[in-house]
């Protein structure tokens, strides 16, 4: 059985089209020529012909070094999966006897998470005759919510579920291109700092006068 060819574009000899629109190792477009002559200007260079356009008519390919090109590509995915983050759904329960302080805890470890890219479910449970008054819940509710709103939109809720109220909480768009910013490195900047100041020099003494006399004790 016939060899499976590799993943990936075609290159060199695995090129069979008669010919290409080719582009330099500098981006020039060099217009359509014949296979085989961009396969030895390749090679005069010590280059790779590249099939980077399969479905053009005809295929575009360009001139680069595939081997370096292949370690910059896995280079930039392993850099993208470093900032790839698997986002949880985090639960923080209540009651409807919980009190402000506890509910603004709550608060605080709902921003820790949704910064970390989680979102957040809350979840007031009732017991007894408390599912009589689910305002005090949705209060409870409100009140994160708003300590929350310069990151999180309510995505779901709030909402009765059997004996509980819950709300999902994630982080809003403003917040998560704030975050990506952030992630991206800023380039360095190259600022000629003035040199300092020379200290000013010391005033010279006066020269001792010859023959002087002593004060009278």
């Amino acid at each position: 059985m016939p060899q499976r060819p590799p993943a990936g574009p075609r290159i060199n000899r695995a090129i069979r089209v008669p010919e290409v629109r080719l582009i330099d190792e500098d981006g020039t477009q060099l217009g359509v020529v014949p296979t085989h002559q961009a396969m030895e200007m390749a090679r005069q260079k010590d280059l790779d012909l590249v099939e980077v356009a399969a479905n053009a008519v005809p295929p575009v390919c360009k001139l680069l070094d595939y081997g370096r090109f292949k370690y910059e590509q896995t280079k930039k995915e392993r850099e993208a999966k470093k900032h790839q983050h698997a986002t949880e759904l985090k639960e923080l329960r209540l009651r409807p006897g919980t009190d402000d302080h506890d509910v603004d805890v709550r608060a605080r470890s709902a921003r820790r998470f949704i910064e970390e890219g989680h979102k957040v479910r809350l979840l007031v449970r009732f017991r007894g005759r408390e599912a009589a008054h689910p305002e005090i819940a949705r209060n409870q509710i409100d009140r994160i919510v708003r300590s929350l709103q310069d990151i999180a939109i309510v995505e779901q809720g709030p909402m009765m579920e059997g004996r509980a109220m819950f709300a999902v909480l994630a982080r809003s768009r403003a917040a998560q291109a704030a975050a990506e910013r952030a992630r991206e490195p800023r380039p360095a900047e190259n600022r000629a700092q003035a040199p300092a100041p020379a200290p000013a020099a010391a005033p010279a003494s006066a020269p001792a006068t010859a023959g002087a006399e002593n004060s009278p004790s």
